[in-house]
């Protein structure tokens, strides 16, 4: 029974005490000690008083005893509402966007009922300029992002449409089917071949502050995994964007695939028809009442299907950036636990059980 009794007060003492650096770890063997010694300590009541004193001064500093008195040393943190929403707050807050949607705007009012022929002429210019003005203060970096609505790239003819191997090794790789019907062209490959690339997106965003004009840094903006495992270093474009069928934008022959972070950023396909890739990141401050003026080059087609264009300034935290999402799940999760909750609950309540013509509760 002693023996039980231990093992017991040991996986209790264990239980608070095992995730905290500080605290003390009470085994087995110290706790049988101190219950021994607690035991005896009643049992040699008659023994001098100096005998007893040294016994009772032992007790107390047994395992055994500090438990019993709930004297062992524990780390309890209590996080309170007022910290968790402080802290919590000042994160999210501290993330500042500004978001312009382009794509009508730039469209010339004569060609407003007719956006394609617009899109489709190499005559018509595309220049188009926006002015953004900044509310709230933006530290550096701020990152560039376009974003695209209405835009399926997960579809699975389109993410089939590529040669992961070509991507690596080059023109004279093998596994080129899937690229169809952007394989090859007067009978020589497409490098990088396939829609993925071939709909690569060209839009271009120059950014002006006062007189000066902001630098734009655009380099580092695809994963490094992708530039350094997934785009060869010795590949470079051959044949792209040379027939009559056009997409989007073009390449630098001269640049290896793993140096063109455009195309690497574009390759790695999102989940959802809405989404944002990044473009590249201003590296000044932009302090409250700055106007900055966009000018930009409207060369993406989204108005064959429907499309939307929109350009993003966005600054960050240790989280990230902006992101509805996770809140939106935590949100939609926990109302359907709820109603599953109050479902059962009313399941549990309502107990009738037919037997001929009776009923029990």
């Amino acid at each position: 029974m002693k023996m039980m009794i231990v093992e017991y007060l040991a996986e209790l003492s264990f239980y608070y005490s095992f995730n905290v650096e500080y605290c003390v770890k009470v085994d087995t063997k110290h706790l049988e000690m101190g219950f021994l010694n607690f035991e005896h300590s009643r049992e040699d009541s008659e023994m001098p008083e100096t005998v007893n004193d040294e016994q009772r001064r032992r007790d107390r500093e047994s395992a055994f005893y500090l438990f019993t008195q709930q004297r062992l040393p524990a780390c309890k943190p209590v996080l309170t509402p007022t910290w968790f929403d402080s802290r919590v707050s000042s994160s999210f807050l501290q993330v500042v966007e500004i978001e312009e949607r382009y794509d009508i705007e730039c469209v010339p009012e004569p060609f407003r009922n007719d956006k394609v022929s617009y899109i489709q002429a190499d005559s018509i210019p595309k220049n188009c300029s926006l002015l953004l003005k900044v509310d709230q203060y933006m530290k550096a970096p701020i990152y560039i992002y376009y974003q695209l609505d209405n835009y399926y790239q997960n579809h699975r003819r389109y993410i089939r449409s590529r040669s992961d191997q070509q991507l690596l090794h080059g023109r004279n790789s093998h596994g080129t089917s899937f690229c169809r019907p952007v394989e090859s062209n007067n009978n020589r490959p497409i490098v990088p071949c396939g829609l993925i690339a071939w709909s690569l997106f060209n839009d271009t965003f120059t950014f002006i502050r006062g007189k000066a004009e902001l630098k734009v840094n655009r380099t580092n903006i695809a994963w490094e995994s992708d530039r350094d495992h997934k785009f060869g270093k010795n590949v470079y474009p051959f044949n792209f964007q040379n027939g009559t069928w056009i997409g989007g934008g073009k390449l630098n022959t001269r640049i290896p695939l793993s140096d063109q972070e455009d195309l690497i950023v574009w390759m790695r396909i999102s989940a959802l028809p809405s989404f944002r890739k990044l473009y590249g990141r201003i590296e000044e401050d932009l302090d409250v009442g700055d106007y900055v003026v966009v000018q930009l080059m409207n060369n993406y087609n989204t108005y064959s299907f429907g499309g939307k264009k929109k350009l993003v300034l966005s600054t960050s935290n240790w989280l990230g950036g902006k992101n509805d999402f996770l809140g939106l799940a935590y949100v939609v999760v926990g109302s359907c636990s709820l109603t599953i909750a109050i479902v059962f609950m009313a399941l549990t309540q309502i107990r009738v059980i037919y037997h001929g013509t009776g009923y029990y509760r």
